[in-house]
C-alpha cells in the first residue's frame, strides 16, 4: 500500500463523484417505469445498512484492505481464493464502466471512431491518474467535484425550458409495491449503492478513521438524492416507456433543451460533466483491483501492475459483449445475480458475523 493519506473531505468527494459515475448515464431501475425515483431511494436505505457492514470490517481491521484481512476471518487458503476472487471482481467492473463510457461517446459524439481507440484513450487517463497515487487521485476529485455539479444548472435549463411535464410520474405505485421491490432487489441496490464495497480498499488510507462513517452516510444520502432526482425528471420529460427504451435516457432528456430559440444541444457539455465522474469510477475500481493484486501477491509496489493490468481492462472492455444491449443484458440478467449479490451482500454480511464471533472469542483463522 501507499504511505499517502487522504483526509475525511477527500473522501466524500470520491464516494460522490462515484457513487453518480456511471449511474447517471445508464438506464438506472427503469424496471419500476415513473417509481424509479422511489426504488433509488429505497436501495439508498438497503446501501446505507451494506455500508454499515463494511465500515464495521474495517473497525476490526483498521489498517488493511479488504484482501488483507480476508485471511484472517477465514482462514488462509479460502481467504487468498476470496481476495482473487474479489481482485478479478473490481477489475472486471472497471472494464464493464469503461465499455459504459465508450459506448456514450461512441452513440453521441464520435459515431465513425472504433470502440477500442475511445475506450484507449480514456484508458490511458485512468492509467496516468492511478499511477500517481490514491492522494493525487483525491485532490484532482476535488477539483472536479465542482464539474460535477455543472448538471444541476443544466436541470435549471430543463425546467426553463417548459419540458417538463410532471404528470408522467402518474400514477404512483401504479402497480403497488412489487414492482418497485424487484427493481431494488434486481437493479438500484447493487449499482451504485452496493459497489461501495471497492472503499473497503480505500478507507486504510483515511487519516481519520473516526469519521470513515459519517464521510460515507453524507455522501451517499446525497448521490441517492441526487440520482432519484435525475431519473424522476428524465421519466417527466420523456415518459417511462422512453425512457425505459433509452440506452442513455439524461442525455436524451438534456438534447431536448431549448431556450429562447438559441440555447440548445448541450449534451456536448454534459457528455464532459459525465465522463468527469466515469474517470474517478474507472480509476477507483482499479486502484482496489491493482492494491489488492499487489497485496496478496506480495509485489513491493502497485505501480508496476497498473500499466499490464490497465492494458487488459482496455481489451476486456472492448470483448466483454458483441453491442451495447448485450453488454446492458450481461450487466442485469449475469452481473447482478452471480457477481453483485454474492461479493456485495451474502459474503460481506457473513464476513462480519464470524469477524464479529473470532473477535467475541479471540479465536485466530487457520
Amino acid at each position: 500500500m501507499e504511505s499517502s493519506k487522504i483526509n475525511v473531505r477527500q473522501l466524500f468527494v470520491l464516494i460522490v463523484l462515484f457513487e453518480h459515475g456511471s449511474a447517471v448515464v445508464i438506464p438506472l431501475g427503469v424496471s419500476a417505469k415513473q417509481d424509479v425515483w422511489i426504488s433509488i431511494l429505497l436501495s439508498l436505505a438497503i446501501g446505507l445498512l451494506l455500508f454499515f457492514v463494511y465500515r464495521r470490517l474495517f473497525e476490526y481491521y483498521p489498517d488493511q484492505p479488504l484482501t488483507a484481512y480476508l485471511p484472517q476471518i477465514v482462514g488462509a487458503p479460502l481467504g487468498k481464493l476470496l481476495a482473487i476472487v474479489y481482485i478479478t471482481y473490481f477489475l472486471y467492473i472497471a472494464a464493464r464502466v469503461l465499455r459504459d463510457f465508450g459506448e456514450l461517446l461512441l452513440t453521441f459524439a464520435y459515431p465513425e471512431t472504433p470502440l477500442f481507440v475511445l475506450n484507449a484513450i480514456m484508458a490511458v487517463t485512468v492509467m496516468y491518474g492511478v499511477y500517481k497515487g490514491i492522494e493525487v487521485l483525491a485532490r484532482t476529485g476535488e477539483l472536479f467535484l465542482i464539474v460535477l455539479y455543472f448538471l444541476a444548472i443544466g436541470f435549471v435549463l430543463v425546467f426553463v425550458s417548459g419540458i417538463v411535464d410532471v404528470t408522467q410520474l402518474q400514477p404512483m405505485l401504479e402497480e403497488g409495491w412489487r414492482r418497485v421491490w424487484k427493481t431494488v432487489f434486481t437493479e438500484t441496490l447493487y449499482v451504485p449503492f452496493g459497489e461501495m464495497i471497492v472503499f473497503t480498499m480505500l478507507f486504510p488510507y483515511i487519516n481519520t478513521p473516526t469519521k470513515v462513517g459519517r464521510a460515507g452516510v453524507v455522501g451517499m444520502v446525497l448521490s441517492g438524492i441526487n440520482l432519484a432526482l435525475i431519473m424522476a425528471i428524465n421519466v417527466a420529460v420523456l415518459g417511462p416507456d422512453t425512457v425505459s427504451r433509452s440506452s442513455f435516457p439524461l442525455l436524451d432528456t438534456i438534447r431536448r433543451v431549448q431556450v429562447a430559440d438559441f440555447l440548445e444541444r448541450l449534451d456536448v457539455f454534459f457528455m464532459i460533466t459525465l465522463i468527469t465522474g466515469g474517470f474517478f469510477k474507472i480509476s477507483i475500481f482499479f486502484y482496489a483491483g491493482i492494491v489488492g493484486a499487489a497485496n496478496l501477491f506480495g509485489i513491493s509496489s502497485y505501480r508496476r501492475l497498473v500499466y499490464p493490468l490497465g492494458l487488459l481492462i482496455l481489451i476486456l472492455s472492448v470483448v466483454i459483449a458483441s453491442n451495447y444491449a448485450e453488454h446492458i443484458q450481461e450487466g442485469l440478467k449475469i452481473v447482478t445475480f452471480y457477481l453483485h449479490v454474492p461479493l456485495q451482500v451474502i459474503i460481506p454480511v457473513l464476513l462480519l458475523i464470524i469477524a464479529a464471533i473470532r473477535r467475541r472469542f479471540n479465536q485466530p483463522a487457520k
